[in-house]
């Protein structure tokens, strides 16, 4: 029978949680109401510990929601670059697998609602927007770029401006959360996510994919 002393105390397996309940409150919070309106006793309240207790963990809110940025939609990030890195198959099928996993971890969850934040507060507040240019946009750009280059070094894709075709292409993933925040919620406004995505892919690959060689005479 195990010594009721080895395992750990309830005292500290919560403190070792709270970081993370801080975190589930605070994106809630930003969510529900806005990075503005989300105050940091709010966040401590819905995650049931004391604002003080919050202050061991995060300096301020803007620490707080660079550290929800940072668990939530930061690691999606790492894992778009390392799949473009050591993908072996067509750079159709890498760009598939790029654009449904973003849906997945970040379109069909609470993060999306932080993107949708960024979106709408980012010119009232310039420090917010920076981190998240250089954490998020700049590393999700080089990624999708660097999966074009592929493509188009491989003969997948024909040649096109990378820099602006990446723009193209995330714009429709933008469209989509913002569709989801706003008129999503609305009655009759009706649209299939992953349909969705598919219809723009197949558009896409249709146009990028190099024309067929002609049958010899």
């Amino acid at each position: 029978m195990p010594c009721p002393f080895d395992a750990k105390p309830r005292w500290e397996r919560r403190k070792d949680a709270r970081p993370q309940e801080l975190l589930e409150a605070a994106i809630d919070l930003f969510v529900e109401r806005g990075y503005a309106a989300t105050r940091l006793e709010d966040v401590a309240r819905r995650a049931g510990v004391s604002k003080g207790t919050l202050y061991l963990y995060y300096e301020n809110k803007e620490e707080l929601f660079k550290a929800v940025v940072r668990g939530s939609i930061v690691p999606v990030i790492g894992d778009a670059e390392t799949s473009v890195a050591e993908f072996e198959g067509h750079s159709a099928d890498l760009l598939r697998h790029v654009i449904h996993s973003w849906w997945q971890r970040l379109g069909a969850t609470k993060a999306s609602g932080i993107i949708k934040l960024v979106m709408a507060e980012a010119d009232n507040f310039p420090e917010l927007a920076c981190f998240y240019q250089e954490e998020v946009i700049n590393r999700g750009t080089a990624a999708m770029a660097g999966m074009l280059e592929r493509a188009i070094e491989r003969g997948e894709f024909r040649p096109m401006d990378i820099t602006l075709l990446t723009q193209v292409l995330v714009a429709p993933m933008l469209m989509l959360i913002t569709w989801k925040h706003s008129v999503g919620p609305c009655p009759r406004a009706e649209l299939e996510p992953l349909a969705f995505l598919d219809t723009f892919l197949d558009m896409a690959l249709n146009g990028l994919l190099p024309a067929a060689s002609k049958p010899a005479a």
